[in-house]
C-alpha cells in the first residue's frame, strides 16, 4: 500500500439512486398537481406524493456521497455536509465497529488533533463478502497518512465493544433515564402512602352525607348485566344494569371471571369511583399500592442506573489507556448490583420511607450497606487496569510432567493451521500447541521455539478480536519476520514464555500505558 497516492470512495452502483431521484420527482410533480387541482386539499394522492419525494432525497444523498484522499489532504461530502483536513492537522484513522440486529457494521472514523471526531460516510461493511474491500480501502487511507502526516499510533486502533474509546453517551442517557425515574418514584411515595391510609381508613356515609362527602364509603346495591373477560393482556371489564351506579368499571381478568350477568352485588364507592364489588360467591377490590412497592420501584430504577454508571466510571478510568484497548468485564458490578438488591429491596418494602423505625431496622441498613461498599470495593478491585508482565507471579514448572494451558494463536500458522489450538502444553517434549486440555498430547503441533523472539506483551485491543477474553494478555511474537499473537490469561502468558525463552534468554518487554 506504500504506492497509494489518492483514494476515491463512491457507492458502488448510481443505477439504484438516480432511480429514486426519478422517484422522487414524479412524486414531487404528482404531488403539486394534485393539490393543485384539488384546491390545496390534501388526500392520499398527495400524500403518496410526499412519500415518492422523499426516497427522491434519499437518492440524492447517494448521487452526492463521496470521500477523496490525496497528498493534500483527507476530503468528504454528502447532500448536507461538507468537511475537509490536512494529513498533519488528521491524529488518527480508526475503524469503529457498531452492532446491529443483524450483524456488525464497520466503519471509519478520523480524529484530528483537536480531538474531533469525524465518521466518514464511506467506506462500509456491513458482511463478510465485503469485508476485504474494506480492510484495503482503509489500509489505502492510512497508507497516505503515514505518508503525509503523523498517525498517533503505528497499528490500526478498531474501537469494539468494551474498548476504552467507546463514548459515554448512551451510558450516561440511560443512567439519566432511571435516575429520572427513581426520583418521579420517589415523589410519588408519600402521595400513595396518603392515599392507601385514607382508603384503609375510611367509614360508612351517613345518610345526609351519601354522595357528597368524597372520603366515606357509600354502599349501594347493583345488579350485574353483562361482563367482559379480555384475552391477553386487555382490560376486562363489569357492566351494570340501568348504570347504577355506573355503566362499567374496569377490573383485573379473575375479578371479571368471577361474576356472571344477574348476579346481586353490593358496590362501594369512594371518591368518585367503584373501589369494591362484593357478589355472593366472588369479591373484587382494587388495589392500591403500598407505598413499600412504590419505594421498591424507585430503588430497582437506581440500581439499574448503576450498570451504566459503572460503565462510565471504568471507561473514565481508562480515558490515559489506548482508545483500542478492551477493558475488564463490568460484570462484577453487576454481582454487587445484584447483592445489593438481595438485602436493599426487602428493607425498602418494609420501611418506605428509608428511616429504620427500630433497633433490627438499623443493623440491617448498617449490615446491607457495609455488604454492599464489600461488594463494589470487590468489584472495583477485580475490574483494575493490570500492566502486562507487571503483575503475574511466576509458578515453577512440575518437573517434567505436561502442564497444559489455555492459550491460543490468534494467526494461522503451520503449527496452528486454522486456529485450531485452544491450548499450550508445556514439559520434557517441548511446548506444543493442542486442540484440547489434556492429558496426552493427541493431535499435537510442535512450536518452533527456536525462531520465535518476543516482541512485546499488552493488553488485548479492539482488532484482536472477540475469541480473546477481555482478562488475557496477548504477546506479539516474531516467527522469522512474521508477527504472531499469541494469547493468554497473564499468568499463563508468562510462563508459556519463559518456556519459549529459556533457551535464549531473550527479555520479554512489556507494553506500556501506551500499547
Amino acid at each position: 500500500m506504500s504506492s497509494v497516492s489518492e483514494v476515491r470512495c463512491r457507492p458502488r452502483s448510481r443505477r439504484v439512486p438516480w432511480f429514486l431521484v426519478g422517484l422522487g420527482a414524479a412524486g414531487l410533480v404528482l404531488a403539486v398537481a394534485r393539490m393543485a387541482a384539488a384546491g390545496g386539499v390534501p388526500d392520499a394522492w398527495v400524500l403518496a406524493g410526499c412519500v415518492l419525494a422523499s426516497l427522491g432525497v434519499a437518492g440524492a444523498y447517494g448521487l452526492v456521497i463521496r470521500v477523496d484522499a490525496d497528498a493534500s489532504g483527507l476530503a468528504y461530502r454528502t447532500l448536507l455536509h461538507r468537511r475537509s483536513a490536512r494529513w498533519e492537522d488528521v491524529a488518527d484513522v480508526r475503524v469503529r465497529v457498531q452492532y446491529a440486529r443483524h450483524g456488525e457494521i464497520h466503519r471509519v472514523h478520523v480524529v484530528t488533533r483537536g480531538g474531533r471526531v469525524w465518521r466518514l460516510p464511506l467506506p462500509a461493511s456491513s458482511s463478510a463478502d465485503d469485508r476485504p474491500g474494506f480492510d484495503a480501502t482503509v489500509e489505502a487511507l492510512r497508507a497516505l497518512h503515514r505518508r503525509y502526516g503523523s498517525p498517533e499510533s503505528d497499528h490500526l486502533a478498531v474501537l469494539s465493544k468494551g474498548t476504552a474509546g467507546r463514548g459515554l453517551g448512551l451510558p450516561a442517557f440511560l443512567c439519566a433515564l432511571f435516575l429520572a425515574g427513581a426520583a418521579l418514584a420517589a415523589w410519588f411515595v408519600p402521595v400513595v402512602a396518603e392515599e392507601k391510609l385514607a382508603w384503609t381508613s375510611a367509614v360508612p356515609c351517613a345518610g345526609q352525607e351519601a354522595g357528597r362527602d368524597r372520603d366515606c364509603l357509600t354502599t349501594v346495591s347493583a345488579v350485574v348485566r353483562d361482563t367482559e373477560v379480555a384475552q391477553g393482556k386487555g382490560r376486562s371489564w363489569v357492566s351494570f344494569a340501568g348504570g347504577r351506579p355506573v355503566d362499567q368499571v374496569s377490573v383485573s381478568k379473575e375479578g371479571a371471571a368471577g361474576f356472571h350477568a344477574g348476579d346481586r352485588v353490593e358496590v362501594t364507592v369512594w371518591r368518585g369511583g367503584v373501589r369494591e364489588v362484593v357478589g355472593e360467591h366472588h369479591v373484587w377490590r382494587e388495589h392500591f399500592p403500598a407505598a413499600g412497592e412504590v419505594t421498591v420501584a424507585a430503588a430497582v430504577c437506581v440500581l439499574i442506573a448503576g450498570y451504566p454508571a459503572a460503565l462510565i466510571a471504568q471507561r473514565r478510568r481508562a480515558r490515559r489507556r489506548p482508545a483500542d484497548e478492551l477493558l475488564p468485564s463490568p460484570l462484577p458490578f453487576a454481582g454487587a448490583l445484584v447483592g445489593t438488591a438481595l438485602w436493599s429491596l426487602p428493607y425498602c418494602y418494609t420501611h418506605p420511607t428509608l428511616v429504620p423505625g427500630s433497633p433490627g431496622g438499623v443493623a440491617w441498613a448498617v449490615l446491607g450497606a457495609a455488604a454492599s461498599v464489600g461488594l463494589f470495593a470487590g468489584a472495583w478491585r477485580a475490574t483494575r487496569l493490570h500492566t502486562p508482565g507487571a503483575d503475574t507471579p511466576g509458578r515453577a514448572d512440575a518437573g517434567g510432567e505436561d502442564v497444559f494451558l489455555a492459550a491460543r494463536f490468534l494467526e494461522s500458522t503451520e503449527y496452528n493451521p486454522h486456529g485450531f489450538g485452544t491450548h499450550i502444553v508445556l514439559g520434557e517434549d517441548g511446548p506444543a500447541v493442542l486442540p484440547h486440555s489434556g492429558p496426552g498430547r493427541y493431535a499435537a503441533r510442535p512450536i518452533p521455539v527456536e525462531r520465535i523472539t518476543v516482541r512485546t506483551v499488552r493488553r488485548p485491543r479492539g482488532g484482536d478480536g472477540d475469541t480473546v477474553p477481555s482478562g488475557w494478555d496477548i504477546a506479539e511474537l516474531d516467527d522469522e519476520g512474521r508477527l504472531v499473537r499469541l494469547a493468554a490469561a497473564p499468568a499463563d502468558l508468562a510462563r508459556i514464555l519463559r518456556a519459549f525463552t529459556a533457551e535464549e534468554d531473550t527479555p520479554v518487554v512489556a507494553a506500556g500505558s501506551d500499547g
